[in-house]
């Protein structure tokens, strides 16, 4: 299977676990990744700029109608959901929250399994809620890969808990295997 994106939701901790992921993909990874991270309203883009700095690929805040490019990391911007177009351009959204969250994991997953269907990546990492539960369902139901970090290894475990009894993921795993995991996933592109 060649696969075209990877979506990850976080939260609760979920800022030291993408400091583990995103910095150790190499610069020839080429898929996308959509990242979203339950942050405050009023936060600033300080991730996206951290993570920028220690990682190979791009890591930026999305931009509205932005065109989506491989090997380029996308971060919700604080307090919009990020969708994904089938024009392969990235939406943002003020519509209400979604599981409390604005950005929601479920919105982002939801709108990227229409878009990438069986050729799409859904993570689930550490948070303290159910959100992306429903999303990687979603992802799984269209055919994607699905993947839950190890509940005993996350900061908060309800959101790996919750992803891994609603949609039954393909792998649940620790961080440093889910990244050997994507290098390999893409370096076997058909």
């Amino acid at each position: 299977m060649s696969y075209k994106a990877v979506v990850i939701g976080a939260s609760a901790g979920g800022f030291h676990a993408l400091k583990e992921l995103i910095p150790k993909l190499p610069k020839e990874f080429s898929m996308p990744v959509f990242v979203v991270q339950h942050i405050s309203p009023t936060s600033d883009n300080y991730m996206a700029q951290f993570l920028n700095k220690l990682s190979n690929l791009i890591v930026k805040e999305a931009d509205e109608k932005e065109d989506i490019k491989p090997g380029y990391v996308y971060i919700s911007p604080p307090n919009y959901h990020m969708l994904i177009e089938e024009d392969n351009t990235i939406s943002l959204s003020t519509e209400g929250k979604m599981n409390y969250s604005r950005p929601s994991i479920d919105i982002l997953f939801d709108t990227a399994a229409m878009t990438y269907g069986e050729r799409l990546i859904g993570i689930v990492l550490t948070g303290a809620n159910n959100d992306g539960a429903e999303g990687l369902l979603k992802i799984k139901n269209g055919g994607g890969y699905c993947i839950v970090q190890e509940p005993s290894e996350a900061e908060a475990n309800a959101m790996p808990l919750a992803a891994i009894k609603k949609s039954k993921p393909n792998k649940i795993m620790k961080l440093d295997n889910i990244v050997a995991l994507l290098i390999d996933m893409d370096k076997h592109k058909e």
